[in-house]
């Protein structure tokens, strides 16, 4: 299977590109504009395999985009190129519309016309996967989770954005058959993440000495998935998914962000323990506007009709990529000039 991969120098992404080199036969390409998240260093481990190979382009380029399907001719798309972090969405929504709308537009366009140009096999096999995030539903209350046929409900532009290309990706199969498929995860963990986001900046600021920022009271909750859980699903939903279905991943591990914070402490504790006690840096701040109180996934259709099931319990998976990073420090340092640790996202009511 010939697969193109957007978004592969990103934290999902990258994972995605490793499993399929490492344990499929297929060959990738790996489609980045390399911004600020996307990090070639993160593809080490496949980057000088025959199997895979790479292209600097933007999905917003659309000469571009039919120029790599034309000479690439894939059978699969699985789509991850993103904008992806809330805090810069409230701030910066322009880039989050210009590449999660108008990129995923583009990319759905120069896929369908190499899908309208083959024929027989290549035709009926050809699969786009679009993946996105359990934030298009919105927020949950104390109990109850999300299923394929909750409500949309986005609270960030960030969301608000990723809930239009699944719009888009589902208008394409629906008035051209397009064979499109789309994947909503729950929030992901493990190696190789950019630290901007909760568990890998907690993770640098606490091997640093520096304070680990929580939001308001800490006890907004998120369902997680280990990254390579969710490389396995996509590859999953890409070989067995139906094109027009939609397909929940997440690993029922509900932990609240204070829970995940001082996980995160213990660990360093025992790992690092000239530190200890980590707890002592954690630091409560104002909390992000429009903050979602509660995510959670239901992946049963995933588990039922497909046969995944993730494979690394959370406690495991928290001390392994706590690991990671005291032992990676050459990956994650370097990205300490580009994004310190920083608060993002922030509003100030008084100039409103």
């Amino acid at each position: 299977m010939r697969i193109i991969v957007t978004g592969g120098a990103g934290f999902i992404g990258s994972a995605v590109c490793r499993f399929l080199i490492g344990e499929t036969d297929g060959t990738v390409l790996n489609v980045d504009k390399l911004t600020y998240a996307g990090n070639l260093d993160s593809l080490r481990p496949v980057a000088q395999h025959t199997r895979y190979r790479f292209t600097r382009a933007d999905i917003c380029d659309q000469p571009a985009m039919e120029a790599l399907f034309s000479d690439f001719r894939p059978d699969a798309v699985l789509h991850l190129a993103a904008e992806s972090h809330v805090d810069r969405s409230i701030t910066g929504s322009s880039a989050f519309v210009n590449t999660n709308i108008v990129g995923s537009l583009t990319l759905l366009e120069a896929a369908r016309k190499h899908w309208a140009q083959v024929t027989g096999a290549e035709r009926d096999g050809f699969r786009f996967v679009h993946v996105s995030t359990d934030e298009v539903y919105g927020s949950l209350g104390p109990v109850g989770l999300f299923k394929e046929t909750s409500a949309y409900d986005p609270r960030s532009p960030y969301a608000a954005t990723k809930a239009a290309a699944d719009h888009l990706v589902g208008a394409w199969h629906a008035t051209y058959g397009f064979p499109a498929i789309i994947a909503n995860c729950s929030n992901n963990y493990g190696p190789y993440h950019f630290p901007e986001k909760l568990i890998p900046l907690t993770i640098v600021n606490a091997i640093e000495g520096k304070a680990l920022p929580v939001y308001g009271d800490g006890s907004n909750v998120r369902d997680w998935v280990h990254v390579e859980d969710h490389a396995r699903a996509l590859h999953c939903i890409l070989c067995g998914g139906k094109p027009g279905q939609k397909y929940n991943v997440g690993a029922n591990n509900e932990r609240t962000n204070i829970d995940v914070v001082t996980r995160i402490c213990d660990c360093m504790d025992r790992l690092r323990p000239d530190g200890a006690p980590h707890r002592r840096l954690i630091s409560y701040v104002a909390d992000r506007p429009g903050h979602d109180r509660r995510y959670a996934i239901d992946a049963g259709k995933l588990r039922h009709e497909l046969g995944w099931s993730p494979q690394i319990p959370f406690e495991e998976g928290i001390e392994a990529t706590v690991t990671w990073y005291l032992n990676n420090a050459w990956w994650w340092r370097p990205l300490r000039e580009k994004y310190s640790g920083e608060r993002l996202g922030m509003i100030d009511r008084r100039a409103e």
